[in-house]
């Protein structure tokens, strides 16, 4: 049994990207880590594949069947996991300049931002607006309701928590945000693509909640901010897909002196007095196959949900479905990428249906075709294919498409307090970042009792390739 360090202020399990920017963001702050993963790459769930793998991963093949031949070679395709693209304001781009992980990535805008009404052969499909302007011009609203939306975002835009005269009357921090919307005459459709398309909200439920009406004005600022930053749209993307993330930040935590260690098994955690004291477990070489045992200490372990399902409760189900075209999506001014969100009101459902799609400009796959990540919430228990229906009907023609079962949505139990464990949530089927970046934040202060601060995007900063 070799011991491969006296001990490490954490042991970090599974290199996803919430793991990966906490072992990145620690190791900055003078942390000895050590970053497990039981796989032989990086990104865990948010790993990006090629072509080959990806028929491997949800197709049953026959011996010497290799349909994946037609795309061209497998190493021209980066397919993500998973639906994210970052806000270019967002809580995510903010770390990633703060630690200078920005120097191992290069990033490209998002083309366009888009909402759907209705559904079936009436939907309609148009640009968020991103401002008071914008809300005059777009095919959303009627004439008069446009007047009402203008209204409504210089209301947001002037607002001020410690200034009563900028809060219409209205008793912000403890109402309701359907009081604001009714203050506004806002109508339901309009209430949709703010709520769900610029606030980013996943169901209705903030609207009733009181207290929520503060965070909502924060979040479409945020969309309104983010995309005043690069025009067309407030998301960017990285080049070579998003498993691009969490490598940087393992490189990060590197270059302050983190250990990683892959195709590595945890064997046993080991306790002292109820607290975590160290793990035991098995490094296996990727040439030889020959393993290695060793045994480290510990103060602290933060892990993803895989590695601890004792402590980890399944709080919903995730519907993905990977998706293959040649063609843009239809009335999108044929955007080479996009973020499109079909709200649950306009299709019958409680949660909306998410639409992710790059191409061969962030250099993901070859000229001509486009890969679109289908995504929502389970609301039946079969089914599946019928509830992510809608998006199929937005996308039109598909050449692949990559449907497995429902995936279990993760939450731990506990704060990790007791025992010094912090486990991460599972991805949602949101089509950004932030909810990732509101994980990250929380667990580092459960595991440090401090919070995670950060500088915001510096001023003049270009994160993005022209």
């Amino acid at each position: 049994m070799d011991e491969i360090a006296p001990e490490y202020d954490v042991v970090v399990l599974g290199t996803g990207l919430t793991e990966c920017v906490l072992s990145g963001v620690l190791s900055v702050k003078g942390n000895k880590v050590l970053h497990i993963d039981r796989n032989d790459h990086y990104g865990g769930e948010a790993a990006s594949v090629n072509i080959e793998t990806l028929f491997k991963k949800y197709r049953t093949l026959s011996p010497g069947e290799e349909p994946w031949k037609k795309y061209g070679r497998p190493n021209d395709w980066n397919i993500d996991l998973v639906p994210k693209l970052l806000m270019a304001n967002g809580e995510l781009t903010n770390i990633l300049v703060s630690t200078d992980v920005t120097r191992y990535l290069e990033f490209k805008q998002i083309a366009g931002s888009y909402v759907q009404q209705g559904s079936g052969a009436k939907a309609t499909v148009a640009k968020v607006p991103s401002d008071a302007g914008e809300a005059l011009r777009s095919s959303l609203m009627g004439l008069f309701e446009k007047r009402r939306a203008k209204k409504f975002l210089e209301w947001v835009g002037d607002f001020k928590e410690d200034d009563p005269s900028t809060h219409q009357g209205l008793p912000v921090a403890a109402c309701t945000v359907k009081e604001i919307y009714d203050k506004f005459g806002l109508e339901p459709n309009t209430r949709d693509f703010v709520g769900h398309s610029m606030a980013l909200y996943q169901s209705d439920e903030y609207t009733t909640t009181p207290g929520m009406a503060i965070e909502t004005i924060e979040r479409i600022r945020l969309y309104v901010n983010s995309m005043a930053r690069y025009g067309k749209s407030p998301y960017i993307y990285p080049l070579y897909g998003l498993g691009e993330l969490p490598q940087g930040f393992a490189r990060l935590s590197a270059i302050y002196g983190g250990t990683y260690m892959l195709n590595t098994n945890v064997d046993e955690v080991l306790y002292e007095d109820g607290k975590v004291s160290g793990i035991k477990a098995t490094m296996k070489d990727r040439e030889n196959g020959e393993a290695m045992s060793f045994q480290t200490k510990t103060k602290k372990i933060l892990a993803d949900p895989s590695y601890f399902p004792d402590k980890a409760k399944v709080t919903g189900y995730l519907l993905k479905a990977i998706c293959i075209l040649k063609h843009p999506i239809d009335k999108t001014d044929g955007s080479d990428s996009l973020q499109l969100i079909i709200p649950q009101s306009q299709v019958g459902r409680k949660h909306d249906i998410y639409i992710a799609m790059v191409s061969s400009a962030h250099n993901v796959c070859p000229k001509g075709y486009y890969v679109a990540i289908v995504s929502t919430i389970a609301e039946t228990d079969a089914n599946h294919h019928l509830e992510l229906q809608p998006g199929f009907e937005r996308l039109g023609a598909i050449e692949e498409k990559f449907m497995g079962p429902p995936i279990p949505l993760y939450e731990p139990l506990e704060s990790g307090k007791n025992d010094n464990i912090f486990i991460s949530k599972s991805y949602d089927a949101t089509s950004h970042f932030e909810t990732t970046t509101d994980d990250v934040r929380d667990i580092y202060q459960r595991a440090t009792g401090q919070e995670l601060v950060v500088d915001g995007l510096r001023e003049g900063h270009n994160l993005v390739e022209e």
